[in-house]
């Protein structure tokens, strides 16, 4: 088994031996056994926090380097106009701790995606996004507050304060002491 240990520079000129492609759920682990796109067995023993985009480059103790994918997985895509309708989108999606990856396709037409859920699509079509559900690579914004070596997945396991009262269908109490001076990245 290939053990892939350490994170390099994006920039990094290095020859790729191979690739791994994962799901976003699977790149926010930092131990993990898979299998990499040419068949090659491999483990997973980084840092944790970090989430793995797609691009980065990842080096085996033995000197390989291995390049991350991210997989096509289920998403839905809301198509949203620019400026207002797109802030205002992100605005009451992020108010809801989701993960979101933004961006615009060729033509010009902007987009929110994040994973499959009914009370969220609903609400993208009320603040008049036009909705899609496919598969396509998930690679969601790491957040302002991701300092390079501290982000993390989204977790109220970690204490954190922050009094609002928004309405949210999961069940956790955002009144935690806070034990470190990041914010979360979403």
């Amino acid at each position: 088994m290939l053990e892939l240990t350490k994170r390099l520079d994006r920039n990094t000129q290095a020859e790729v031996q191979d690739t791994l492609t994962l799901p976003y759920e699977l790149r926010i682990r930092g131990r993990l056994k898979a299998v990499t796109d040419n068949g090659r067995d491999v483990g997973l023993f980084l840092d944790r926090g970090p989430v793995l985009r797609h691009g980065d480059l990842l080096q085996a103790s033995s000197g390989e380097v291995i390049r991350i994918c991210a997989a096509n997985e289920p998403v839905a895509t809301a198509y949203i106009e620019n400026g207002l309708p797109l802030a205002r989108l992100c605005y009451h999606l992020g108010n809801r701790h989701v993960s979101l990856a933004l961006g615009a396709d060729a033509d010009g037409r902007h987009w929110v995606r994040f994973p499959p859920d009914h009370v969220l699509e609903e609400l993208a079509e009320l603040l008049g996004a036009t909705l899609s559900h496919h598969e396509a690579p998930f690679d969601p914004e790491s957040g302002a507050y991701a300092h390079a070596g501290r982000e993390h997945a989204h977790s109220h396991g970690h204490g954190h304060a922050h009094g609002h009262g928004h309405g949210h269908g999961h069940g956790h109490s955002h009144e935690h002491a806070h034990d470190d001076d990041h914010h979360h990245a979403h």
